[in-house]
């Protein structure tokens, strides 16, 4: 408890230090709002009207091509293009549906998302693209080939754009590395975009993508989805390949990270998660029409608690309860708040449960030659300006090494985490789904998060579970911020979160475009 008090009074005195110095600094541009009718359409409807005829490819390509050129010099969200290959393919796709050798069934079997644009996260391999993951010694490597939902969203029809900024080696949730600098937010450039998909989010939330492809181990998907107003999904354990990305997941890690989708429109989430999957997605049972007033929901505002992790903002709460009410007015249902006790524990778990898996520590990732680094040389390194890693990674890599020191206590969370999972497991059942926070503070500034490291585990604590979960955006706050919320069922039932994000966004209106008045 001592210890709690300690780093919370610490916490604050560096928030204020870094808000303090943020007043020094000028504004940043923010961007237009999207004008382009076809920046503001679901890919889903864009991929049919391609395959029919109504749209050109090369059009809807264009047009990403053009929103991208005007907002990405002040958000610095992709970090590498492929313009005029994107462009030579959408012509393929426009000759392929002018010559009518195959019907628009066909077309749609074989290609659900025909001439869509997509972008990337750099993490994941895209042939000819850069694949360094914000560390500078592979920031000269150049992919040869193609991640596994690379090819797959590929052979659906969808062009990529290029590829887009993250944090280095994924393990931090601000998108800022020594590679390809920071990341803003197209919402309010101050303010972060989240990681380690923080680029993806960025380029989704400000119209210059419609559907991207984004990894989670700790949140990196929901959190940037959250922060820049999109949808994220972070699929049950095992279903979606994470082959092609760099750093790659070993032994019992392997359990923890997801690859997934990232949309802007919920509808988009299920065709993309189904190309993702390939053969797996029958385990999730996509197709299948969810009555959700036969469904049982439980709403959960707060981790109990828990000593490390910030108090969850009041917009946040309120934006929660105008869920639960929308939910219990038009559906007729009952939501039930609960408490599950051990959520308070969630970055103590997620912690011991990372440093159990025998692989590759982050300290030998992050030396990129197989024999790890010493931290505490790279702090003071960094402290002169000689360090070749960002603070937050040198910090992971400090506390890498503390949690190996406590090995009875970490055993002592991997048994609460066995139990958590089978809680959660019975609780929501085959027909439960869970309301609960997608991060205790609206996007932050830039670099509050290293005051504030721990608050990842309202995200992190379900990749320990293995649970399926959507973000689902929830209009903006009075600053003009998005606000969200995850949706958490139990394994294999995505289908059941997907169908509640479409509910909400058409009850309360989804994403919402960044640069309005």
């Amino acid at each position: 408890m001592l210890l709690a008090l300690a780093l919370r009074g610490f916490s604050r005195l560096l928030l204020a230090l870094i808000r303090l110095l943020a007043l020094f600094t000028s504004d940043p541009p923010r961007p237009e709002p999207p004008r382009d009718p076809l920046l503001l359409t679901p890919a889903a409807v864009l991929a049919e009207k391609i395959r029919r005829g109504q749209l050109r490819s090369s059009d809807v390509v264009q047009s990403f091509i053009s929103r991208i050129r005007e907002v990405n010099p002040a958000l610095n969200a992709l970090v590498s293009e492929r313009f005029d290959d994107a462009l030579r393919e959408a012509q393929s796709v426009d000759d392929l549906v002018s010559a009518g050798t195959e019907d628009v069934e066909t077309l749609r079997d074989k290609f659900p998302l025909l001439g869509v644009p997509f972008t990337v996260k750099e993490a994941f391999a895209l042939e000819g693209m850069p694949n360094s993951s914000g560390l500078l010694s592979r920031r000269e490597l150049r992919s040869q080939t193609d991640a596994v939902v690379v090819s797959r969203l590929k052979r659906a029809g969808g062009i990529p754009l290029g590829v887009t900024n993250c944090s280095e080696l994924c393990m931090w949730y601000e998108s800022s590395n020594k590679v390809y600098g920071k990341t803003r937010n197209p919402y309010n450039p101050r303010h972060m975009v989240g990681g380690s998909s923080g680029g993806e989010g960025c380029i989704l939330g400000t119209a210059g993508s419609v559907i991207g492809v984004g990894s989670d181990i700790g949140g990196s998907i929901r959190m940037p989805a959250f922060f820049n107003g999109v949808y994220g999904h972070k699929p049950t354990t095992g279903v979606v390949p994470n082959e092609g990305q760099f750093p790659n997941a070993h032994g019992l890690r392997c359990y923890f990270l997801c690859t997934g989708p990232m949309c802007r429109y919920a509808e988009d989430l299920t065709p993309v998660l189904r190309v993702m999957a390939g053969e797996s997605a029958s385990k999730l049972r996509l197709d299948e029409e969810v009555s959700l007033r036969s469904l049982r929901f439980f709403t959960m505002e707060n981790d109990g608690g828990g000593p490390f992790v910030s108090p969850v903002d009041k917009e946040l709460v309120q934006a929660q309860r105008r869920v639960v009410e929308k939910l219990e007015s038009t559906l007729g249902v009952h939501v039930q708040p609960l408490r599950i006790h051990n959520l308070r524990y969630s970055f103590q778990i997620w912690s011991a449960m990372m440093s159990s898996a025998e692989e590759p520590s982050f300290a030998e990732l992050m030396s990129g030659n197989g024999r790890a680094l010493w931290p505490s040389w790279e702090l003071v390194k960094w402290i002169f300006g000689l360090s070749n890693h960002t603070l937050p990674a040198i910090g992971l890599a400090l506390t890498e090494k503390l949690t190996h020191l406590n090995t009875q206590a970490n055993e002592r969370l991997e048994k609460m985490a066995g139990n958590l999972k089978d809680e959660i497991n019975t609780l929501l059942g085959s027909d439960g789904i869970l309301l609960y926070p997608s991060h205790p503070k609206i996007a932050p500034r830039h670099h509050e998060p290293i005051a504030m490291p721990f608050n990842f585990a309202y995200t992190g604590i379900f990749n320990v579970l293995g649970v399926p979960v959507t973000q689902c955006p929830l209009g903006l706050s009075e600053e003009g911020l998005p606000l969200g919320i995850q949706l958490i069922a139990s394994h294999y039932n995505d289908h059941l979160t997907i169908a509640l994000a479409r509910h909400l966004e058409k009850a309360l209106g989804g994403w919402t475009p960044p640069g309005g008045p």
